[in-house]
């Protein structure tokens, strides 16, 4: 997140960011984008007791509420960790992107960085994608590759491609901003 807003301050992505939305209270994301000047909400999951659907239709209220709309907005995910209902998805389709520390479709859902290790991958890196109705299955907008070396830890290979991360992520937005992705069924073309 602080990566996309740094880079849309700089007017290298040519969009406005409206708000930052977090479920905890205590994200560290909160206090960057209002260091960075843009507004922030909380919608706490914790202790909700509707459904994820209900939820969400919270989520989009207050991004209505900033003018983030399923015709003219854009989602970035970035450390939200809550699975989106399908309400949500089909609602913004092709509008919503996130990040996952892996070369999908390898190492879908949690820990990606030790499955990699466990698996013996030779190969690892990170990828924004479109979110869809899956755990991390929406059509791949951009991936970088990160060498696995011998003798990594989670904690070394997760450093590494949290380099890529803060280099794609920004990419993949100027991209969408500038309407250069176009998506056909599971591929998606850049122009």
């Amino acid at each position: 997140m602080e990566s996309i807003l740094k880079s849309i301050k700089k007017k290298k992505i040519p969009i406005n960011p409206s708000v930052v939305i977090s479920n905890k209270p205590d994200a560290k994301g909160l206090e960057i984008a209002q260091k960075l000047g843009i507004q922030i909400e909380i919608v706490e999951s914790k202790g909700f007791k509707g459904t994820r659907a209900e939820y969400d239709e919270k989520i989009i209220t207050v991004l209505t509420k900033h003018g983030v709309t399923p015709k003219n907005g854009l989602v970035c995910l970035a450390g939200f960790m809550r699975i989106i209902s399908p309400e949500f998805v089909k609602k913004y389709k092709n509008r919503i992107i996130n990040i996952h520390p892996a070369l999908l479709p390898a190492f879908p859902g949690l820990d990606a960085q030790k499955q990699a290790l466990e698996y013996g991958a030779k190969f690892s890196g990170c990828t924004v994608h479109f979110v869809d109705a899956g755990m991390d299955t929406g059509p791949v907008i951009i991936q970088s590759v990160v060498k696995v070396k011998d003798n990594d830890s989670e904690s070394s290979l997760s450093k590494r491609i949290l380099k890529e991360e803060h280099r794609i992520y920004p990419e993949a937005v100027n991209l969408f901003a500038r309407k250069k992705i176009k998506v056909k069924g599971r591929r998606t073309i850049i122009s």
